[in-house]
């Protein structure tokens, strides 16, 4: 039985005053019609596979997608660039082949937000059956010229009203050859060192909702079309070893800022009401594959993957055919602009949350340094932020589900023992945008 003092203290999900939704005004603009015609168009080159065409002025083939997709990006007002660089030969470049990431940015109107950056992330090349071939047809309209859409669609509304935060969208080459456009940017930001903060949204397989979505139960869910799987690694891939070892001590296998951006991308749909709500998979990727957040993850960074609830694979990785009546390859005639629509619905609430939210508190900590039967947190401030809210769970729990307001306090202490739960902070703003949540790992210092 909770005692009255920690009845005080629980709230679920968040207080009151910060439950109504903010980014309507953007992710309700959002046009299905222009997100499908992207896809129509990215599969009208006929092929984008790494080392087809990169002459910007053919009519088929990876360069002139880059230069349609760069005139696009500047159409809307954002500043687009192609990012050009040489990979060395791999299995899937033997000779090495020359990259081309499209790179758009909308920088950050709060001087004050300077160190953080959000992505919106999604690859334009595609391959058929043979990895190889650089010449057949390979529409990927699925996979992932619906990524795309997304990118090109947030990036269309939020240069028309920019967020506080810097929003960069990236559309990648070199995916199916092994995340090499993924790798370099990742690399080169890592490299840079200009943002404290960064969070990836990465979309990839996000338009195609009609295959059978089983449940744990066996039977077909009802709401696949409603539904987007969103996935995100436990273990941090950069994690050192004093790292590991901490984690393993303190049981944070499920806490890395990867999850609790996945964590943060559920909270959001449930404030906001989006259609499309997230199914999070506590695993990095979908066995045997793997997708352009695992590089962000190798550089360091906060990286998720959305990803549609079920995946028919006679419509990835295929020549457009028919055998025994049955249609094969990745064709915009599979992508449902209804559900495409929704998932960009979601990525664009999410990513304003994040890009006018104040940043993640800093050295967030459980002082236990005494033996004690209470649970006291203590942080660093946030610039921007208006007050903090602490969060818990239980251990055996996948999600915060519950919270207390700190107001502008750096520092909270709790009524209950800090062995038999999880927590952590997240710092809000004036206007009531919530950040994503810092864990609470242990401090014997102090």
């Amino acid at each position: 039985m909770l005692t009255a003092a920690l009845a005080a203290a629980v709230v679920i999900a968040q207080p009151p005053t910060r439950e109504s939704p903010l980014a309507t005004p953007y992710w309700t603009q959002v046009d299905g019609a222009r997100t499908f015609n992207t896809v129509e168009r990215l599969a009208s080159f006929e092929t984008r596979h790494t080392l087809s065409d990169l002459n910007p002025d053919a009519q088929r083939g990876l360069g002139p997608a880059a230069a349609w997709l760069k005139a696009e990006l500047a159409s809307y007002g954002v500043r687009s660039s192609i990012e050009e660089f040489d990979a060395p030969p791999s299995v899937r470049l033997p000779d090495g082949a020359k990259i081309l990431n499209v790179v758009g940015v909308v920088p950050g109107t709060d001087p004050a937000a300077s160190d953080r950056v959000s992505y919106v992330v999604g690859h334009y090349d595609s391959r058929n059956g043979d990895a190889m071939d650089a010449v057949g047809a390979s529409p990927g309209a699925n996979d992932d010229a619906s990524g795309v859409a997304v990118v090109l669609e947030c990036a269309r509304l939020v240069a028309a009203n920019p967020l506080e935060s810097t929003v960069v969208f990236l559309c990648t080459a070199g995916e199916e050859q092994g995340l090499v456009g993924a790798h370099f940017h990742a690399k080169t930001l890592a490299a840079e060192g200009k943002y404290r903060v960064v969070h990836v949204l990465n979309n990839d397989i996000v338009g195609d909702p009609s295959p059978p979505f089983i449940g744990a139960d066996g039977e077909p869910r009802g709401d696949a079309a409603s539904v987007i799987r969103v996935f995100s690694e436990g273990m941090p891939r950069k994690a050192s070893a004093e790292e590991l070892a901490k984690i393993r001590l303190e049981g944070a296998e499920s806490d890395s800022p990867s999850r609790q951006l996945a964590r943060f991308a559920a909270f959001i749909a449930r404030r906001e009401a989006t259609p499309v709500r997230p199914m999070l998979v506590f695993r990095q990727d979908r066995f045997l594959r793997g997708g352009d957040h695992a590089a962000f993850n190798e550089a360091g960074f906060a990286a998720v993957r959305f990803t549609v609830g079920s995946e028919d694979y006679s419509r990835q990785h295929q020549n457009v055919t028919e055998r025994d009546g049955r249609p094969y390859g990745d064709v915009p005639e599979f992508v449902s602009a209804e559900y495409l629509k929704g998932v960009t619905q979601l990525n664009l609430a999410t990513l304003v949350h994040l890009a006018n939210a104040p940043a993640p508190p800093a050295n967030a900590r459980m002082l236990a340094k005494e033996l004690t039967t209470d649970a006291t947190l203590a942080w660093d401030p946030s610039p921007g932020a208006a007050g903090y809210e602490v969060v818990w769970r239980e251990t055996t729990s996948p999600d915060w589900t519950h919270a207390r307001d700190a107001g502008d306090a750096t520092t909270l202490t709790l009524p209950m023992s800090k062995d038999n739960f999880y927590f952590g902070v997240r710092a809000y703003d004036a206007d009531g945008f919530v950040s994503p949540v810092s864990f609470g790992w242990a401090d014997r210092s102090k």
